[in-house]
């Protein structure tokens, strides 16, 4: 089976599972387990911030970047299409009492006139304070597109120059920054804080890692006991962040060159309409114009390769580690096959 569902699908190396096996233990809660601090050190270290904790997954991580960045009844603005708003069960306010501001953007980057227009005036007691803003990274539903980081700069001191803070859902931040060739750091110091996912093109079992200032970090510690996110002997899962950040990231490129080959592949069959220029990473999307999405996504599955979509007719299909070039050819064939079925 070809699974290009999401890169959540992709298994750990096997130096990801002898690290495991032989992991160096203790308990997290306590702060004694050694595998897990010297994760929370190397991830600060690389994403140049104070400090950092370990968390179950991302959604969590982007909950305790509202929780830490807004206060209760006050506001957080993020794209209209942003994971914060849309997969994140309305988290931001049934667990930090945050309303979040949606904003349409054409690609998921916002500009700093649209953050300017935005903003409520703080003046007015009939609206919520504007407290804080969110990015997000590369962009899951805008097609896996990357920040331009001038782009991100900008966002960012305009978000700092109307009193908001700056959260930076990068689940994905180390494609995006393979993606344009820079420092992820570059990419982390546009936020106060930051998550991202262990789990996904870095092919960790589970956890993501929420890194900011000291103090942002101790009150993301007290939210994750709150919401039950505290572990112990999480140095199992530790040990296979450390090997992630060491030999993962590098080869996010083969992903996105797999990604760009399926898209490319995609664009020329016939009822299928692909946009080329939104495949900037592991996410393919495409459109389908003969068929509707669940059915195509059904006659695949059969056919041995399984998809995700997201619409009538919108696919999508995702690179990760474990799938090969081969992979990539036999997928384009499976739906070469259903389409002319």
């Amino acid at each position: 089976m070809i699974d290009l569902r999401s890169d959540t699908v992709a298994m750990p190396s096997p130096e990801m599972r002898q690290a495991m096996a032989t992991a160096e233990l203790g308990d997290d809660v306590f702060g004694d387990d050694p595998t897990v601090n010297r994760l929370l050190e190397v991830a600060a270290g690389r994403l140049g911030k104070e400090a950092a904790v370990f968390i179950p997954s991302g959604t969590m991580g982007n909950v305790l970047g509202v929780a830490v960045n807004a206060g209760r009844g006050e506001e957080l603005i993020a794209d209209a299409q942003s994971h914060v708003f849309i997969f994140e069960t309305a988290g931001a306010a049934a667990l930090a009492g945050v309303q979040i501001r949606p904003v349409s953007t054409e690609s998921g980057v916002m500009t700093p006139e649209q953050i300017a227009a935005s903003v409520r005036p703080r003046d007015d007691p009939h609206q919520p304070i504007s407290a804080a803003i969110t990015f997000e990274d590369t962009h899951n539903l805008h097609g896996g597109i990357v920040w331009p980081l001038e782009a991100l700069r900008a966002a960012s001191d305009a978000a700092h120059a109307h009193g908001m803070r700056v959260h930076l859902d990068g689940a994905r931040i180390f494609n995006a920054a393979i993606a344009q060739e820079v420092g992820v750091a570059e990419i982390a110091a546009c936020a106060d804080t930051v998550t991202f996912c262990l789990s996904k093109g870095l092919a960790c079992p589970a956890g993501s890692i929420f890194l900011g200032s000291r103090e942002d970090v101790e009150q993301a510690h007290r939210w994750r006991k709150r919401l039950g996110g505290a572990m112990r002997q999480t140095g199992v899962l530790a040990a296979a962040g450390l090997i992630a950040l060491d030999k993962m990231v590098d080869r996010l490129a083969e992903d996105h060159a797999n990604a760009r080959t399926l898209a490319e592949g995609l664009a020329e069959l016939p009822g299928v309409r692909c946009d080329l220029s939104r495949v900037q990473t592991n996410l393919v999307f495409f459109e389908l114009e003969k068929m509707t999405a669940p059915a195509f996504n059904d006659e695949c599955a059969k056919r041995g390769v399984l998809g995700d979509w997201s619409g009538p007719a919108r696919m999508r299909f995702v690179t990760h580690y474990g799938i090969s070039t081969q992979d990539v050819q036999a997928a384009l064939q499976v739906c070469e096959d259903v389409l002319s079925a």
